[in-house]
């Protein structure tokens, strides 16, 4: 817990509540629960759409207040907390997000930050001028922008779309959801995620045409939202949605699993997906597409194996010896437990937060704001 005073803060994601087709959900579940154990206090406001609505599996969370807005005119009945708080975070994908980001800047008083989970994606889509959750001329008006990707990309965020204070906030591993379990293994390797064309490359690559080239070896692809039309091996088993509850019983029954990258964010490097914590704190051995960063992450060789084609996938498969397997899984699962958990990213969230409240209380020193407010967590009445 900080020993400064507790903040209290609004975030304005995609989903907290659904897991479904949403790798934000689980990002957004351990960063908060960890910030609140922190002895903070959280406001969690969601669009009320019926496709997470159809598929929640965290209507009430412990750690944070959950409430659902059907438009940005009900939105606004959240005016007054988010007026009030210490700093309003909006996360990227959130429906209407260039008109909510306007609002935002609009009526919040404290600190704003921008969370982008998807920096690459939404570099790319700047560049076409074809992104419906930020547009460029808000990028200067918030106070941090925290981004899923490091490296280059926080100079150019600052440099070419003048963020004032881009800061690298990866996501992270839940250390007591992730963790190994004790089961036999299942698959010689596995794959977790929602289908993405541009992602499907490297899977095609790394897992379908390795398990065409083995028929005796067993492979396993979680997830929602594959087309119908592809043409999975007889010896590649489907599972549609993986709730967050089995992911660390499906990592541990894995020998390995895969990390691949979506293009924008191999392009621009240093973007580790939660996936990659999350199976590396399970303490599974992980294959992964390369891309610049990556060593920054883990060890190739001793914490991740590197493959660039369905060889090398095949030769890590049949001929890395047991013992080498189980010693790249611990190490993996040591590394994230030091740098990669929960806990530690909310004491970076924290640390980013109170010093863009620094900052702000230095230039605008001698502006007072309306004594005795205070931010409400109940549903308005």
């Amino acid at each position: 817990m900080s020993a400064a005073p507790p903040l209290r803060i609004v975030v304005l994601g995609l989903s907290l509540s659904s897991s479904w087709g949403n790798g934000h959900a689980t990002t957004y579940r351990a960063l908060l629960r960890a910030f609140a154990a922190r002895g903070h206090e959280v406001l969690f406001l969601e669009r009320d759409t019926p496709w997470y609505a159809r598929h929640r599996d965290l209507e009430a969370p412990g750690f944070c207040t959950l409430a659902f807005y059907d438009d940005l005119m009900g939105l606004q009945v959240w005016g007054g907390a988010i007026a009030d708080a210490d700093a309003v975070i909006l996360g990227s994908y959130v429906p209407d997000g260039v008109a909510v980001g306007d609002l935002v800047l609009k009526m919040a008083r404290g600190v704003t930050a921008f969370y982008d989970i998807d920096t690459p994606v939404t570099l790319s889509g700047l560049e076409r001028g074809e992104v419906a959750y930020i547009a460029a001329r808000q990028i200067p008006g918030y106070d941090l922008y925290l981004s899923f990707t490091g490296g280059p990309t926080l100079d150019l965020l600052e440099r070419r779309y003048h963020a004032r204070a881009a800061r690298q906030l990866y996501c992270s591993a839940d250390a007591e959801a992730y963790r190994p379990i004790e089961r036999a293994p299942r698959w010689d390797l596995s794959y977790l995620g929602t289908y993405s064309p541009d992602r499907q490359p490297a899977l095609e690559r790394l897992l379908l045409e390795p398990a065409r080239r083995a028929p005796d070896l067993r492979f396993v692809v979680a997830g929602p939202q594959y087309p119908g039309e592809i043409r999975w091996p007889a010896n590649v088993q489907r599972i549609d949605h993986l709730p967050p509850a089995e992911h660390a019983v499906f990592y541990t029954r894995s020998r390995f699993t895969l990390n691949v990258t979506r293009a924008a964010m191999v392009q621009h490097g240093y973007s580790p997906s939660v996936r990659l914590f999350e199976a590396g704190a399970c303490g599974t051995a992980i294959i992964s597409d390369i891309w610049d960063g990556v060593d920054t992450i883990l060890t190739p060789g001793s914490e991740i194996l590197l493959a660039q084609n369905p060889d090398d996938v095949l030769d890590i498969l049949r001929q890395l010896p047991e013992a080498r397997r189980r010693a790249i899984g611990q190490a993996a699962r040591a590394h994230v437990l030091r740098d990669h958990t929960a806990a530690r990213r909310a004491a970076e969230l924290e640390s980013h937060l109170r010093q863009a409240i620094a900052g702000r209380a230095g230039a605008f020193a001698g502006a007072p704001r309306d004594a005795g407010q205070t931010l409400s967590m109940q549903v308005p009445t």
